[in-house]
């Protein structure tokens, strides 16, 4: 069945399988998910952690073992929020740009391996298209962040 649904659904799973196995390939030291975090973490640099969590779709404590891990590296901070004590900002440290660049550079090879055949003209259209949708379902879903870091890597 091809249904647009199906499609998108298929597509997202692709995707996420294929970074996976790139991103353990790599040798870069970082699990998928830790990688998902940091790019995460650099689409919005000193966010909380609540709402990182929520961006990414993954529990509170699952995060919490990605940021000790990131924060460990030195490539993040957990810094206290001034307006609300009990709430810890995320922030990116200097030394998570090479990093970063490498988690994007991998996930850039995918992403052209998956656009591979497409004109530029096609290639903008499904962006412009995918960010409608995206658009369209965080508006019926606003209490839920759908967005992913794919979108900021491209």
């Amino acid at each position: 069945m091809d249904s647009l649904g199906f499609l998108i659904a298929d597509s997202a799973r692709l995707l996420r399988a294929a970074f996976e196995r790139r991103i353990a390939e790599a040798g870069l030291g970082l699990t998928p998910g830790e990688a998902r975090a940091l790019l995460n973490i650099a689409t919005v640099d000193g966010s909380r952690q609540l709402d990182i969590a929520a961006r990414m779709g993954v529990e509170p404590m699952t995060l919490c073992a990605y940021l000790d891990k990131l924060e460990a590296l030195g490539l993040v901070e957990r810094q206290q929020c001034s307006a609300d004590r009990r709430v810890k900002r995320i922030n990116l440290t200097k030394t998570s740009d090479e990093m970063i660049g490498s988690i994007r550079h991998e996930l850039n090879a995918i992403l052209a391996q998956a656009t591979e055949g497409l004109s530029e003209e096609n290639s903008r259209i499904l962006r412009e298209a995918l960010a409608a949708f995206n658009a369209n379902l965080q508006a019926v879903t606003p209490s839920v962040m759908l967005q992913t870091a794919f979108d900021e890597s491209r």
